[in-house]
């Protein structure tokens, strides 16, 4: 029987691994530096962004699904993460470089418009993309993380400590080199475990000084049925050679951003939109996000809202963990247009 159980899940690992073989990768000149793009398919270009500790990888699942659907799926590891180039310089991941970043890929590709999908803080990049050009996206299908609405007030990390403290992992990840010598004490493999497995809704909270049981103070020592051991070594080969620090700028730049989208205070989304989180998310159960989504708030800003979808039962990394689903949800929304 265990020869049987091993032999069916090695041909189902290579037949995965073929599948993965389809899957295109190159390096583009955007904005300055080199970009690496995972692509697979022929058609209208589907642009997806990953979020943190995240790479091009996360959307693996829905470039196969896409790709067979008649779509072009094209999926780049952000600027700091993986194979595309990492400035130095913190301020190199202020809102206009990555969405420079995007105009240029999008340019690329020879096309005018993108359906965009994103994830995380790739989410948040969508809103700035949305915002600063809309005329490059035909529709976006955001997942975790809603538009948010810039308060003229108080500067978002301002804002943040107000509302959790000086422990709420955005203030937590503001020091540079802090947080990266946290996370090399217990090591690349368990930070993002901690991360992915995450099923802990509300706020995020480190203790001062350690990453400690970080983000999942419950993390199992197996991996949940969605993320393989292969999975995991992926990600951990990739961030082994870059560190963190990539990916915890974007975080830096959060007043930064703040400061340069001033002129943008009170716009409005024109693009078609269709929202997707889980209902266990720490995004969707943090930050008065529920009554904003809910309650007439989102839609305000985001007019051509269409749709909002709370899968149950869903953690923060539902393109990986609701995969199908969310490769259903997609093609439904974008097929339209």
């Amino acid at each position: 029987m265990h020869a049987f159980i091993n032999r069916v899940s090695y041909c189902c690992a290579r037949d995965r691994g073929s599948e993965m073989e389809g899957i295109e990768h190159r390096t583009v000149e955007v904005n300055g530096i080199k970009m690496h793009v995972a692509e697979k398919g022929e058609g209208p270009v589907v642009l997806f962004l990953h979020g943190f500790p995240e790479l091009w990888y996360s959307w693996r699942h829905q470039i196969l699904s896409l790709s067979s659907l008649g779509y072009r799926a094209v999926a780049p590891d952000l600027r700091g993460y993986g194979d595309t180039e990492a400035p130095p310089s913190i301020s190199s991941y202020n809102c206009f470089h990555i969405v420079g970043d995007l105009v240029a890929l999008i340019d690329s590709l020879g096309v005018q418009q993108v359906f965009l999908v994103a994830h995380d803080w790739g989410a948040i990049i969508g809103w700035y993309l949305c915002m600063f050009r809309p005329d490059k996206v035909k529709a976006y299908v955001c997942l975790s993380v809603p538009f948010l609405r810039r308060d003229p007030n108080i500067r978002t990390v301002d804002g943040m400590r107000a509302l959790y403290g000086d422990d709420y992992y955005v203030c937590r990840f503001q020091k540079p080199g802090e947080m990266e010598a946290q996370m090399a004490e217990v090591g690349t493999g368990y930070v993002l475990k901690n991360i992915l497995t995450s099923r802990k809704t509300g706020p995020p909270f480190l203790p001062h000084g350690e990453f400690g049981t970080g983000f999942n103070p419950d993390m199992s020592d197996s991996l949940p049925s969605w993320l393989t051991e292969d999975d995991l070594a992926y990600y951990v080969s990739k961030f082994e050679k870059t560190g963190f620090t990539g990916g915890l700028n974007y975080y830096r730049n959060f007043n930064l951003d703040w400061e340069l989208t001033a002129p943008w205070t009170g716009v409005q989304i024109k693009v078609p939109v269709k929202f997707i989180t889980g209902e266990l998310d720490s995004v969707y159960t943090s930050l008065n996000l529920k009554e904003y989504i809910h309650g007439g708030g989102f839609k305000q800003d985001v007019p051509n809202l269409e749709q909002v979808i709370v899968q149950k039962g869903v953690a923060h990394f539902n393109n990986q963990e609701a995969a199908e689903e969310i490769n259903t949800h997609i093609y439904d929304f974008i097929k339209k247009f």
